[in-house]
Formats: C-alpha cells, structure tokens, sequence
C-alpha cells in the first residue's frame, strides 16, 4: 500500500508540472504577438517563436497582426438631397501596436465595426445621391481618414475602405433613369447645334474667300452645273450670271449710239 501511495503522488506531481510546463510555455506564429502581463501590470509584448511566462503570475493575450476584413453591415442613409439609401461597405485593417490594442479598447474588432458604420452614415448624409454614385473613390477616402484617425489610439491602421453597394427604390431608379435620358437628349442637341455653327462658320469663311476672286465664284459655279447635269433631269433650270457672259463671245453685243 505504501509503495501504491507513493507511485499515486509522484504520478499526480508529474501531471502537476506537466501542466505548469504546458501553461508556461507559449509559441507564437510569425504573424502573432504576446501582449504579456504580470500580476495585472503590462510587462511586454514578445514573439513570434517559443517564449516562456510564469504560469499563475503572467498572462499572455494573443494578438493577431495580419490584415482583417470588417463586413460593415447595410446602413440607412439619408442624402444631402434628401434621398434615403441603403449602403453597406467592407474595411480593411491591420493591428500595428499590440498594447495599445489590448489596455486602449475592450474589444478592437466590435469598437472599429461600429465606428465604421457611425462614420459611413456621417460622412454619407453629408453628399448628394450622384456624388454616391459618381465619386465612392473621394468617399473612400474620407472615410478611411476618418476611420485612421479615430482608431489610432488603438493602435489600429486602416488600410483600406470599399463601399460595395447603394441600394435605391425603384421609383428612384425610374427617377434616375428619366433623368439621365434628359442628359443625353441635351448633349446630342449641343452637339447638334455646335456642329451646325462650325458648319456655318465655314460657310461664311468660304464666302469671304470666293468674294474676293470673282473668277473663283465663275468656276465654283460652272462645278455646280456640273454637278447638277449629272443627276439625269429632264429639265434643268438654273441662273445664268452676267459675269459669265463676258467670258463667251457673241454673247454681248454693243448698245448703238444715239
């Protein structure tokens, strides 16, 4: 009995420091680090590899150093033109100082997800419908500057902001739809009416030119009855200049003296 006493303690000290052994020694993934703490007070932060605390003294509290996605779920916005969407977007940060985001905040992720969507709706309601829908990279971007700066006390970078969606309701997609037609319609007539003004001008310049030459207006002339005689008409009726006749003899004759 005595010798099964004795193999039972030994066998339950072993298990007791194998336990210790297990709890005192940590490793780290090269992308991790120990935010380390010794009876409450921050110590250091250590990794990536094998490290080693004192178990029942220090804590060790992982932190993950990779880039994470945050999903920031659909929120109800209200354009500056009183125009109510629903938006949604996708977050990309990173950890960048262990301790500040392990004393500094409770919980990183849940705090950046609602900063997130408090700053969409904030920086949303404060632009029209079409600049939503034209200029989401400017919107990114003061979203992420908003977002960088208000996470810097957690030691958080925000790397990257995407707003993936604007939903509207379909009276405002007919709306949109009328409206953008009404652009087209008015750029085909400005273009319309800028092409007949080059056209005009042109005209108007070619005038000058023949004006100045009355033999270039004698032959621009003789190209338009060529022109016209091969249209195959059976009858053709046109001006004939004065200039031209003093270009055929025969054709003028001297008025008599009295």
């Amino acid at each position: 009995m005595n010798l099964f006493g004795g193999f039972t303690f030994y066998a339950v000290l072993i298990v007791i420091l194998l336990f210790i052994l297990a709890s005192a020694i940590k490793i780290l993934r090269e992308y991790e680090r120990g935010v380390v703490f010794t009876l409450g007070r921050f110590t250091a932060v250590k990794g990536p590899g094998l490290i080693l605390i004192i178990p029942f003294v220090q804590q060790m509290v992982r932190i993950d150093l990779r880039t994470l996605v945050l999903d920031v779920p659909s929120q109800d916005v209200i354009s500056h033109d009183n125009v109510s969407v629903r938006v949604n977007a996708v977050i990309y940060f990173r950890v960048v100082d262990p301790e500040k985001a392990t004393i500094q905040v409770e919980d990183f992720m849940m705090a950046t997800s609602q900063l997130a969507q408090t700053t969409l709706r904030s920086v949303l309601g404060k632009h029209d419908l079409d600049e939503m829908l034209a200029e989401r990279d400017k919107l990114n971007n003061d979203i992420q500057d908003i977002l960088d700066e208000q996470t810097d006390a957690w030691g958080i970078k925000v790397a990257n902001v995407e707003i993936k969606h604007v939903d509207i309701n379909e009276s405002m997609i007919r709306a949109i739809a009328r409206q953008a037609e009404a652009e087209r319609e008015r750029r085909a007539k400005i273009i319309n009416a800028e092409g007949e003004q080059q056209a005009a001008q042109k005209l108007l310049e070619a005038a000058q030119i023949l004006s100045k030459q009355p033999q270039a207006m004698q032959l621009r002339y003789l190209a338009s009855l060529n022109v016209v005689a091969g249209e195959k008409n059976s009858t053709i009726v046109f001006p004939f200049p004065m200039e031209l006749a003093s270009l055929v003899p025969g054709m003028t004759k001297e008025t008599p003296a009295e």
